[in-house]
């Protein structure tokens, strides 16, 4: 076997044939930092490389604010395109404070709080951003068809104690075309729309269609990332709307690169982690989120996903129970695209989530 790197490519050659992969243009390799070359059964080759990656990819903020008045946008439903809300100008888009605000605000302030207890709704012109999920005031939308709402029987889950959020009846919002579940009614002017399930872009302007697995991941990705760096913590509970928890999440690093090769070898499979962003024009770096999971559906993991949901120092995301299941799917997907070796730490399995640049419509008034 006779191995060949440049700063541009890898070249393996065998009795069987040569294998050569190109690597894209603002990915680099250090050839004189190669080592740990092995054979792993099962794997094939093993090899470690220093790799030089000159990226102009920022990640979009979901917590970035504007000040300015904003143009007309348009809120889809992400699975089917289906309008939810049209031409809505958001003036204010604001973070919601984390879960001990108020303990903060009794510790450190010298006169009682008035806000304390009172719930937090948006004004007419306003979105409040949470975790995984946008507040919107839908009052000046009465005229225009909306959402179906479909009562649900169940609680508030406490994860979302901190929002002073409790309807006396949730319900839920459903898409009309596709009978997907976007939201919840928080009050009679309140919705809650999960960032799962919605694409604000501004109005009268086309976008492209994100497959739905790598919007997720993507999205997905994105929170795992901002609260990690806002509030230091690097271990996730995913919940459905339902109160009940799906995943346990373990963030291992954020600044990973996955590559696809600009021309493999016949030989060489499709990674099939990329085969829904894939374009004619392939070879591109994608920021990626390595992560570590175990699933919790069908009573697995009880008693892990009961000491992580006791821990203040792990924080729970709530989505729609139906992404719950999605989410769980693309996990397992992406995590069988990794050799067998490494495909397990200690009892978790590990992963890479994505990070699309569209994943949170960079045109929108939400980001900047």
């Amino acid at each position: 076997m006779d191995i060949s790197i440049t700063p541009s490519s890898l070249q393996v050659k065998t009795p069987e044939g040569c294998t050569e992969l190109q690597l894209p243009a603002e990915v680099r390799l250090v050839p004189s930092s190669c080592g740990g070359l092995r054979y792993v059964p099962g794997d094939g080759l093993h090899l470690r490389l220093q790799v030089r990656a000159e990226s102009n990819a920022k990640l979009v903020s979901m917590f970035n604010q504007s000040s300015q008045a904003q143009e007309c946008c348009t809120f889809y439903c992400q699975s089917c395109g289906e309008v939810i809300i049209r031409d809505r100008e958001l003036i204010r888009v604001l973070p919601l404070p984390s879960e001990n605000w108020g303990a903060l605000v009794e510790e450190w302030c010298c006169h009682p709080d008035p806000f304390a207890n009172k719930p937090l709704h948006p004004q007419e012109n306003d979105c409040f951003i949470g975790d995984s999920f946008f507040l919107v005031n839908l009052r000046s939308d009465l005229w225009q068809p909306r959402p179906e709402l479909a009562p649900v029987e169940t609680c508030c889950p406490s994860s979302e104690n901190h929002l002073k959020l409790k309807p006396k009846a949730n319900t839920k919002v459903i898409c009309k075309r596709c009978k997907v579940m976007l939201g919840e009614t928080m009050s009679s002017e309140t919705t809650k729309f999960y960032m799962t399930e919605i694409i604000i872009q501004p109005s009268e302007r086309n976008f492209p269609i994100i497959p739905r697995s790598q919007f997720v991941q993507s999205i997905i990705a994105q929170c795992l990332v901002e609260l990690s760096t806002a509030r230091s913590t690097f271990r996730f509970t995913v919940q459905g709307h339902d109160g009940k928890v799906y995943i346990l999440l373990w963030i291992l690093n954020s600044d990973s690169l996955v590559i696809e090769s600009l021309r493999s070898s016949k030989s060489i499979k499709k990674f099939s982690l990329l085969e829904d962003i894939l374009k004619a024009d392939s070879g591109s770096a994608w920021n990626a989120v390595k992560v570590l999971y175990q699933p919790c559906i069908k009573s697995r993991n009880e008693k892990l996903s009961s000491a992580w949901e006791s821990d203040i120092s792990i924080h729970s995301l709530t989505l729609p129970s139906a992404t719950c299941l999605e989410l769980l799917l693309i996990l397992s997907r992406n995590n069988a695209t990794l050799p067998p070796s490494l495909r397990y730490m200690n009892s978790f399995q590990a992963l890479q989530l994505i990070l699309l640049e569209s994943g949170l419509p960079s045109e929108t008034p939400l980001v900047t």
